[in-house]
């Protein structure tokens, strides 16, 4: 072979991995980011990574696009391996044409969502991009709708992730919003329907691009983003890490590790419980004390606050967890909770990861703004995401299971296959103070001294109704359990459960049910 052609193929791909050039790669960097290699470097194990289509050029002629290079379509596809583990992704290119999606941008990327769904393996997206490109009109358009088919015929068959490592806006966002769990960076990261002008245009709203769509908004207020970063190393750190809890896809069981012992002392468990039963507590540090050291990874940390949800190991098993966070909200279920609560329930049942839900709650969060904003519709979501769960369920109820919130988190009525409370839980309709206040408000009217005739029931509410034991002499719940012990519990729960089979009759007989959206 004529030694020419091989240095011209490696002219071809040096031009390309070149980008936008040294100029645009540093304006890159001046604005604290990565360029689209670079990020693929820091996710992939070192030399695995495989380009697809580093030569697929744009069709486009008209408006000065005739012509124009524009170096892998901006945005390097392919696939690599992430600790041992097969995984495809794109990454587009900010550095060429503003990283905008055109037909074949949109074509490459496509390419590797069905080879990553042909062959049974995460999908990771990571995307810095100004938009679909204008010049391209329609095709631009038909490469997004291309796009958000694809996330939907693999959602919920493969894991899917969504990195937003700058700007991202319009139906681009689309995108991310249809995957498993979106990723961003404080201050690096934009993602938006319409931007800051257009709003102000329409609405007369003014807001900057940050406090519009910026990690933290989204974090915090809209729910969108599952996981923020103070840079993109961090991140891409913890997306590896991430990525080696989740199975490969729906067929396959999460990897399990060797056991580890809790970061705290299982006999620190009965401490963490406040002697007072309306004062509030971190339930991580009960989390800490039960799963694997260091397992533990919160989604959605800073969204709807009054839940926690999450990934851990137990004994090396990979395990969701789900609880009520008594420090907000005294631990309410409520519009936001709800949604966080059932979205994280669907996704570790489509994934065979097995489900802790820890249960402290008063009930659900009253108001007008919560009854006018849905909370009924909201509230059914955790009703149908917990029903509809097929995989391993085990429960524990802390302290407060009252009423219908004690129902829907994950109790035997809706098929949790193990139900466990600590004897400080009060499983009732409703709590001690406001069941006396209604059950014997005629005898504390009359009494001489009414507040001490009120206690005086509070109390015996508490002993006759408001405690695990009639539960559990009614068959919902299976054991009342010491805290120390609740660890070793859910090991043996879940050793006994690992062969659990779906019932499938129902779902054969259907398409799909209709979860209240």
């Amino acid at each position: 072979m004529d030694p020419k052609r091989i240095e011209q193929l490696h002219q071809r791909h040096a031009d390309v991995a070149a980008g936008g050039g040294p100029e645009r790669v540093k304006k890159q960097h001046e604005r604290g980011k990565l360029t689209a290699r670079e990020r693929l470097a820091l996710l992939f194990d070192e030399g695995s990574f495989c380009e697809i289509g580093a030569f697929v050029e744009h069709r486009s002629v008209d408006f000065g696009m005739a012509g124009r290079d524009i170096p892998a379509d901006a945005v390097v596809t392919g696939y690599g391996q992430v600790n041992g583990k097969l995984v495809y992704a794109f990454s587009q290119d900010f550095t060429t044409m503003g990283g905008s999606l055109g037909e074949m941008h949109a074509q490459k990327i496509c390419r590797v969502m069905d080879l990553a769904l042909q062959n049974g393996a995460p999908f990771v997206g990571i995307n810095d991009s100004g938009g679909a490109r204008i010049q391209e009109g329609v095709d631009a358009l038909n490469g997004y709708g291309e796009i958000f088919r694809r996330n939907t015929k693999a959602s919920g068959v493969i894991p899917q992730i969504s990195v937003i490592a700058g700007p991202c806006a319009g139906g681009a966002s689309y995108s991310p919003a249809l995957t498993d769990l979106v990723m961003m960076v404080d201050g690096g990261s934009r993602m938006f329907i319409t931007g800051p002008d257009v709003i102000e245009s329409v609405t007369r709203e003014k807001v900057d691009a940050e406090a519009l769509g910026g990690a933290q908004a989204h974090a915090r207020k809209s729910g969108v983003a599952h996981l923020t970063y103070p840079d993109e190393e961090s991140l891409f750190a913890e997306l590896r890490w991430l990525l080696g809890l989740l199975p490969a896809n729906n067929r396959e069981q999460p990897p399990q590790v060797a056991s580890v012992d809790p970061a705290q002392d299982a006999a620190t468990l009965i401490d963490i419980m406040p002697e007072r039963p309306n004062k509030g507590y971190n339930v991580e540090d009960i989390i800490e004390a039960i799963v694997d050291a260091g397992s533990f990874i919160p989604i959605h940390d800073q969204f709807a606050t009054n839940a926690v949800v999450g990934l851990a190991r137990l004994a090396g098993q990979v395990v969701g967890i789900v609880a009520n966070q008594p420090r907000f909200l005294a631990g309410c279920l409520d519009i936001d909770s709800s949604d966080k609560i059932a979205r994280h329930v669907r996704f570790c049942d489509a994934f065979n990861i097995p489900l802790v839900t820890l249960v402290d709650t008063p009930g659900y969060l009253p108001g007008v703004g919560q009854e006018h904003g849905g909370i009924i519709r909201h509230g059914a979501k955790v009703l149908y995401a917990y029903s509809e769960a097929d995989v391993p369920k085990v429960s524990v109820v802390l302290r407060k299971a009252y009423g219908g919130a004690y129902l829907a988190m994950c109790s035997r009525s809706l098929g949790s296959d193990l139900s466990f409370a600590w004897p400080t839980a009060e499983i009732a309709v409703m709590g001690p103070e406001g069941a006396c206040n209604i059950v014997f408000r005629r005898e504390i009217k009359d009494a001489e001294d009414p507040e001490a005739m009120r206690q005086e029931k509070i109390t015996e509410y508490r002993e006759k109704l408001a405690n695990p034991y009639v539960a559990a002499s009614r068959g919902y719940i299976d054991g009342v359990i010491e805290p120390a012990k609740t660890r070793s519990t859910l090991i043996s729960a879940f050793s006994t459960l690992r062969k659990k089979q779906p019932d499938t009759g129902i779902r054969t007989s259907r398409r799909h049910g209709n979860i209240p959206l």
